[in-house]
């Protein structure tokens, strides 16, 4: 009778352990994600941070996320396991020839890619040397502006990753400037009010957030993220989470370039 007794407290504890164990298994339901975060130049103090972020917006909702600074991952067998890539204020050269065209195919083939600050091409910035990837971007990175704060003026507001932005957002971080505007190659999310801060050097084309399609595969970029302070603040994470959603393609969103001139 002593050992009947102990069966039913036992099978409720593990009923508990398992419906726990879904639970925190979840997000694989949904879909993966990779951060890549490595870094051959300049590294930012904020990746540490920005992963953290990332894996929990993954928590709540509903997306697993994985992160690597090591190139090796990038294989084609590999990538086909995730959604998108976030590529996370990287720097330098990242990816061989080889890891360079398997992350193409995985892109065009109808992958994400999710840009953050640093990400951009550039010498000084990511993959200078590989001509694609200054397409897919679409902007070279040239300098920046100190940590100020400045206005964003959002605008488009439907896309996931600016529909719940103020109009006018107003914040502070590192300004990107770059060689020219990629407005008519992209679809630009939300510019820059050069008029608020010391720095800028696009007069009044200065795009901060932008999408684009490629082959079957979808960019996202925000030249934001520079600070530490930033992965902390909710509507920043909620610009960001919009961001993977879109490169990952859980929600939809236009990616029609803008007009060539604003």
């Amino acid at each position: 009778m002593k050992t009947s007794s102990l069966l039913y407290p036992l099978a409720t504890l593990l009923m508990v352990w398992l419906a726990g164990c879904a639970t925190q298994s979840s997000p694989r339901a949904g879909f993966s994600v990779l951060v890549f975060s490595k870094t051959l130049m300049y590294r930012h103090a904020s990746i540490t941070n920005g992963i953290a972020a990332i894996q929990k917006l993954g928590m709540e909702n509903g997306f697993f996320v994985e992160a690597t600074e090591d190139a090796s991952w990038f294989t084609s067998t590999n990538l086909a396991r995730y959604k998108a890539v976030v590529f996370l204020s990287t720097s330098g050269d990242i990816l061989n020839d080889e890891q360079q065209s398997a992350f193409q195919e995985f892109l065009e083939g109808g992958g994400g890619l999710v840009g953050i600050h640093a990400a951009v091409a550039g010498d000084v910035a990511t993959e200078g040397g590989w001509p694609w990837y200054g397409e897919a971007l679409c902007a070279h990175f040239t300098n920046h502006s100190a940590i100020v704060e400045a206005a964003i003026d959002v605008e488009d507001v439907r896309n996931p990753s600016t529909t719940t932005l103020p109009q006018r957002w107003v914040r502070k971080d590192e300004w990107y400037n770059f060689v020219a505007s990629p407005r008519g190659k992209v679809r630009v999310l939300a510019s820059l009010d050069e008029t608020t801060y010391k720095g800028g050097t696009m007069s009044d084309d200065h795009p901060v957030a932008w999408c684009k399609q490629i082959g079957r595969g979808r960019v996202w970029y925000t030249a934001l993220g520079h600070t530490e302070a930033s992965f902390a603040e909710p509507l920043f994470l909620q610009h960001l989470l919009g961001g993977i959603q879109v490169a990952a393609g859980s929600k939809p969103a236009s990616f029609q370039p803008n007009s060539a001139t604003r």
